[in-house]
C-alpha cells in the first residue's frame, strides 16, 4: 500500500463524539444509557446497518434503527408514552451537527502532528453546518477543506461526495486515505472511490474482522508509521 499524501476524516465518532445529554434530552435522566450501553447499541446497529447496505435492503436510516433499539430497551423498563414521537425527536437531535461537540483529549495535538506530514481534510454526512462545529471545537483550522453532504447534496457512500472532496484538495484517490467509523458507508464508499481506508472503531464493532482499523488517533499515527 503506497504511503498516502492526503488524509480525509469523517467527523461523527471519529473526530467528534455525541453530546449525549443534549441528544437524549427528550428522555428522563434515569433512562439515559451509560457510555457502555450506548456503544453496545452502536455495535448492534452498525452490524445490522452494514448488512442492509451491502445487500441493498435498507429500510431505515442508521439513527432511526439505533434509537428504535434504545426505545425498545426503555419500554422494557416500564417507560410509558408515545415512543415513536420520542424516537423521532431523538433522531432529529442526533442529526443536528451542533450536538456532536465532544472532543477527546489530545485530538488537536494529534491532528497538528499529522498535519506536519499529510494534507488533512474532512468528508462528513452532516447538515451543512459541520464546519462551524469543528471550529467551535477548536480543530477547524487543522483541515485544508471540509466537505459536508448537506452542501454537496450527496451522502456517503455515494461516490460524488468523495469525488468532490478529492477535487477540492486536488488529490489523487490512490494518494488518499479515508478514516471513518462505519464499514458500509466509510470504508466501502472510500475504497470504491479508489481511496485507501481505515476504520476508526472506538466502540469495537469490527475487532473480529480483518479490515484495517484503529481505536484512537494515536493508534492511527502508529498505523501510518508502519
Amino acid at each position: 500500500m503506497p504511503r498516502p499524501r492526503y488524509i480525509f476524516f469523517d467527523v461523527g465518532n471519529t473526530l467528534l463524539f455525541p453530546n449525549r445529554a443534549c441528544m437524549l434530552a427528550p428522555l428522563p435522566a434515569e433512562h439515559h444509557p451509560t457510555l457502555e450501553q450506548w456503544q453496545a447499541l452502536e455495535r448492534r446497529t452498525k452490524r445490522e446497518f452494514d448488512a442492509g447496505m451491502i445487500s441493498g435492503r435498507v429500510d431505515h436510516g442508521f439513527w432511526w434503527t439505533f434509537h428504535t433499539y434504545l426505545m425498545q430497551e426503555i419500554k422494557g423498563h416500564g417507560r410509558n408514552g408515545d415512543h415513536d414521537a420520542v424516537r423521532d425527536q431523538l433522531v432529529e437531535n442526533t442529526q443536528n451537527s451542533a450536538n456532536w461537540d465532544q472532543i477527546l483529549p489530545g485530538t488537536f495535538e494529534a491532528l497538528e502532528r499529522l498535519r506536519q506530514q499529510y494534507a488533512l481534510a474532512v468528508i462528513s454526512n452532516a447538515d451543512g453546518k459541520i464546519d462551524a462545529v469543528l471550529r467551535r471545537c477548536g480543530i477547524g483550522d487543522c483541515f485544508a477543506s471540509i466537505t459536508d453532504s448537506g452542501i454537496v447534496g450527496h451522502e456517503k457512500p455515494h461516490p460524488a461526495i468523495f469525488e468532490a472532496a478529492l477535487r477540492e484538495m486536488k488529490a489523487a484517490p490512490a494518494d488518499s486515505l479515508y478514516v471513518g467509523d462505519v464499514y458500509s458507508v466509510d470504508y466501502v464508499g472510500a475504497t470504491k472511490a479508489g481511496m485507501q481506508a481505515v476504520l476508526f472503531d472506538v466502540a469495537g464493532t469490527y475487532r473480529d474482522d480483518q479490515f484495517p482499523r484503529v481505536e484512537s488517533l494515536g493508534e492511527l499515527e502508529r498505523w501510518l508509521s508502519r
